[in-house]
């Protein structure tokens, strides 16, 4: 009987890590989608402008999506300390790497945005005071090697645009940092409303800089910011469900299935070339966030 109840337990588990490792799947296909459709649309409009209506659309999605769930948007909160630093770094990230996706290669962009664990584990130790140990440190410095290799500093190659997608991962990897202190009561549908609504105060900020005009937006440009919200919050549910589903150290790793999506776009849909620095970058990226996500396991 106990034998026949620790294989039933062990099947369950291995289902459910299965079907959370294909929401995670998923999930990244989608923003990795959702990232190439903010690039065509950035290609007729401001950034700004992007950014601003951008949020709407979204912004708008997850409030219904809030409203149907029955879960309150003004809440105590949402005003907490905690929630006003993450939606200061969603600002920034959300900003820059948006930048990046217009102005850089997005296959650059995305091996970029992989080093954000790293950054993430480091702050952790900086911030919350997590004990790292000697080869994770390592593991960290490797993957930013990664990062150099694929920046190329100093090389002909070297575009000062890349360095937004630095900017915007640091801003990403500052935001979840920013999480892990938020209420836990508040909802996956209230914590999208506020991620929407960063995007409309990053694109705010940005016209003050940009002072762009304003540009009315293409049938193709309107759709591809429509296409771009509804996959984009579908994606975003698709990774709650991921990370409610499985073991986080069984789902986690498909994150890196983005650099996939990410670069094949790249490549296939924008004409980008995939060099031997961004392959050599790439690996040392993903190798160190594997170890830093088995090493965490093994701690546990």
């Amino acid at each position: 009987m106990s034998s026949s109840v620790c294989d039933n337990a062990h099947r369950a588990s291995a289902r459910a890590n299965l079907i959370g490792s294909l929401w995670m799947v998923v999930a990244m296909a989608g923003f990795a989608v959702e990232d190439s459709l903010l690039k065509v649309a950035s290609a007729q409009l401001p950034v700004s402008q992007v950014l601003v209506l951008f949020g709407c659309l979204g912004m708008a999605l997850f409030v219904a999506f809030a409203t149907v769930q029955g879960d309150k948007l003004f809440v105590p909160e949402t005003r907490v300390r905690s929630m006003q630093i993450r939606m200061g770094f969603e600002i920034f990230g959300r900003l820059f790497f948006v930048l990046a996706i217009a102005l850089a290669p997005l296959s650059a962009a995305t091996v970029i945005l992989q080093a954000t664990p790293l950054v993430v584990v480091a702050g952790a130790a900086l911030v919350f005071g997590e004990k790292v140990g000697i080869l994770r440190i390592f593991a960290i410095v490797i993957g930013f090697i990664g990062v150099l290799i694929v920046l190329q500093p100093g090389a002909e190659s070297f575009t000062w645009s890349a360095i937004l997608a630095v900017l915007g991962m640091l801003g990403f990897a500052g935001r979840d940092l920013a999480s892990r202190a938020a209420p836990k009561t508040l909802s996956t549908a209230v914590l999208g409303v506020y991620g929407y609504l960063a995007l409309l105060f990053a694109g705010g900020l940005y016209a003050l800089w940009e002072t762009p005009q304003f540009v009315v937006p293409s049938l193709e440009t309107m759709l591809a910011l429509i296409l771009a919200s509804l996959v984009g919050a579908f994606s975003y549910v698709s990774l709650m469900n991921a990370m409610r589903t499985g073991e986080v150290s069984a789902v986690a790793p498909f994150r890196y299935s983005r650099l996939l999506f990410g670069i094949g776009l790249g490549v296939f849909w924008f004409g980008e070339a995939f060099t031997q620095p961004m392959f050599l970058g790439s690996g040392l990226i993903v190798c160190a966030g594997m170890f830093l996500l088995w090493s965490g396991r093994r701690a546990r």
